[in-house]
């Protein structure tokens, strides 16, 4: 089963299967274009980093996948899809370019699974990506088959990454860590939040990355929207971007300055340095998630300035938050379901250390690690230092 597919993928079959049946779930139709994306193998429509609204609906992909029974699996997509499939065939035996929008997607997937699937399946949904139209089409060619959340199984068969998905984020970093120091050495004296962040979209685009956002402040504020404010000399700037190279995400913050960085400053960066160095001690194969949050907190409180700073970590890759869970609604709103699990090899942080300090500014380091056996691997680590503005 598991040499199915004609071409690597990032998961195997059994894993999916013993996923899906410890949920209870005979079938999986999964709607999310970033669970597709991984589903398939890595691929990446033009509505995957589009808007991808048309005509009165949207753009719907679904993979339809059975239980034990791979050769089953169908791929319904828009029309336009023929020609990707001619260009670079999708491993999924049933390819359906179809649909335009929402309801005939879905009546196709329907069609599929009536034909192919169990006579009365448990059918994994993932509810935050399925449209109200889909969801009541399937409920009504399905009125006895219980609608299960599938989105914990997807997390988890995303949690352990491949040596190549690896590759992906190390270089996306990398990129990202590059594209900053170049946008720092280029921005001087009035040179505007929105300039700023012009000029990080063309770095990151030279260096073969999707731009995805960048939050960005200058001098004391710690509003990180675009504007028309001005870096004025001696202010902080606080850079934080993702950037996405080939379906995956890289993201980190780095630290500039418009002159010399004073005793303060320097002192300030360390504090935050410290919880990171902190709670990267704490990563390896095997540890508690919990672990790092514990290390990178307890830092914290001894540092003079916590009263304003904030640490927290979470899981990234295909998405910015994603498995491993660590911390309950911190940002984001989430259970940290996997605080109490054991780390894995593999598994990718994102470890993030924030000052909002009142008369300096917004001062941060956000930092990318892979989980190993030994402990951890840094992506991207250069320039998490004070970065001068206007060398270039």
């Amino acid at each position: 089963m598991e040499d199915f597919a004609p071409s690597p993928l990032p998961y195997g079959f059994g894993h999916l299967d013993d996923l899906m049946e410890e949920a209870g779930i005979d079938v999986l139709l999964v709607t999310s274009k970033h669970n597709v994306q991984y589903l398939l193998g890595g691929y990446r429509f033009i509505f995957f980093s589009a808007m991808d609204a048309i005509g009165h609906s949207r753009y719907l992909p679904i993979v339809v996948y059975t239980r034990g029974a791979p050769e089953r699996t169908a791929f319904v997509a828009n029309r336009m899809e023929g020609a990707e499939h001619a260009n670079r065939p999708f491993w999924t035996p049933r390819f359906l370019p179809v649909a335009w929008g929402t309801e005939d997607a879905m009546a196709a997937a329907i069609a599929h699974l009536k034909a192919e699937g169990p006579a009365s399946p448990r059918i994994g949904i993932e509810p935050s990506f399925l449209p109200l139209d889909a969801a009541r089409a399937l409920g009504d060619a399905f009125p006895n088959a219980p609608l299960v959340d599938a989105r914990g199984v997807l997390e988890r068969l995303r949690a352990v990454k491949t040596p190549a998905e690896l590759t992906l984020l190390r270089t996306a970093s990398e990129k990202i860590g590059a594209s900053m120091a170049a946008t720092i050495a280029w921005a001087r004296e009035g040179s505007t939040k929105g300039e700023i962040i012009d000029r990080l979209r063309i770095e990151e685009t030279e260096r073969g990355l999707q731009f995805e956002y960048c939050l960005l402040t200058l001098g004391a504020s710690h509003n990180r929207a675009r504007s028309p404010r001005a870096w004025g000399p001696g202010e902080v700037m606080s850079i934080d971007s993702g950037g996405n190279l080939d379906g995956y995400i890289g993201d980190i913050c780095r630290m500039g300055v418009l002159g010399e960085p004073d005793a303060e400053l320097e002192d300030l960066l360390a504090e935050i340095e410290a919880v990171q160095r902190a709670a990267f001690g704490a990563i390896r194969a095997g540890a508690r998630g919990a672990e790092v949050i514990v290390a990178g907190q307890g830092e914290l409180a001894r540092q003079p300035n916590r009263s304003c700073t904030d640490f927290f970590a979470h899981g990234m890759g295909v998405i910015t938050h994603e498995a491993p869970f660590l911390m309950t609604n911190h940002p984001v709103t989430y259970e940290g379901s996997d605080a109490d699990r054991p780390l894995r090899a593999g598994m990718v942080l994102s470890v993030e250390t924030t000052m909002l300090h009142p008369r300096r500014g917004f001062i941060k380091l956000e930092d990318t690690l892979a989980v190993t056996e030994q402990g951890f691997d840094l992506y991207g680590g250069d320039g998490r230092g004070w970065n001068r503005g206007g060398t270039a």
